[in-house]
């Protein structure tokens, strides 16, 4: 084990406990890149956070010494004793075993600048994000662990956009904070992440008038997306071309474009036109 980096596998043998590869378990064990995910969350002494899948307590015991509050949303049961034990004693913080998918958010009581925090397990990430971002309740703050290529993907400009970039960049402004190497992690995953934060947009995207108008247009656009927005439109809208095609030049935008190179600007102008001629 290298210098700066706690010992997972001793703490989970302690406990008879192995890494569950069905969940997604690599638990991240480098100190320095623990202490850049809590400093990217500039986390006041007022703040309150909600950590998806604290695993073994290593960034929980990061988060408490800042926050007013931590709640630790655990899905293994097998870990809540773990945690039991490390966060003993530790009075602003609430260990809650259960699946943060399922988990209604009011439940939590939590004030609307919260922020999320998260060494988030790889196959979840989509779903989280999409459960936080376009929820019933969206943190102010989202700094999470990802995929270093799909951290690239959130982030993508014009050019290289997808649907998971659209989708993220709808609702707030995101930044790769640093990458991380796959030796960070415990048991060692086959990519390197990205830690990645994300700042919630204070207000619906400037010239979106109806959401979903907006996410309709853009899943059909990207539905079929090595085609050109004339026809990958017109069929996922059940459109006739020559209707795409008009709706297209009133946004200024040429028809035989690809949906990766659009911005969201233009994709809103888009969904403007179709919502107005319905």
């Amino acid at each position: 084990m290298r210098e700066g980096q706690l010992n997972a596998r001793k703490l989970l043998a302690q406990y008879g406990l192995k890494p569950q590869k069905s969940l997604g378990q690599n638990f991240l064990t480098d100190k320095s890149v623990l202490s850049k995910i809590v400093a990217a969350a500039q986390l006041r002494p007022d703040d309150e956070v909600l950590e998806v899948g604290p695993g073994l307590g290593h960034l929980t015991r990061l988060l408490v010494q800042q926050a007013k509050r931590v709640v630790a949303v655990e899905l293994d049961a097998r870990l809540i004793p773990v945690l039991q034990d490390q966060l003993a004693g530790l009075g602003n913080v609430e260990l809650i075993q259960g699946d943060i998918l399922e988990q209604p958010l009011d439940d939590f009581l939590l004030p609307p600048d919260y922020k999320v925090v998260a060494n988030l397990p790889f196959y979840i990430t989509s779903a989280v994000l999409e459960r936080f971002l376009s929820g019933e309740l969206p943190p102010a703050r989202m700094v999470v662990t990802v995929q270093h290529e799909v951290a690239q993907r959130i982030v993508a400009r014009p050019g290289t956009m997808s649907l998971l970039a659209v989708s993220v960049q709808f609702y707030g402004r995101p930044r790769v904070v640093a990458r991380i190497k796959a030796g960070a992690f415990y048991p060692r995953p086959e990519v390197d992440a990205a830690v990645v934060c994300i700042d919630r947009h204070p207000t619906l995207l400037a010239g979106v008038q109806d959401s979903a108008t907006f996410f309709a247009v853009v899943k059909a656009g990207f539905a079929q997306r090595r085609k050109q927005l004339r026809n990958s439109l017109a069929a996922g809208l059940s459109r006739s071309q020559a209707e795409v095609v008009a709706v297209l030049e009133s946004a200024g935008i040429d028809p035989r474009r690809r949906p990766e190179t659009l911005s969201l600007p233009e994709w809103a102008a888009i969904a403007n036109r179709l919502n107005n001629a319905n």
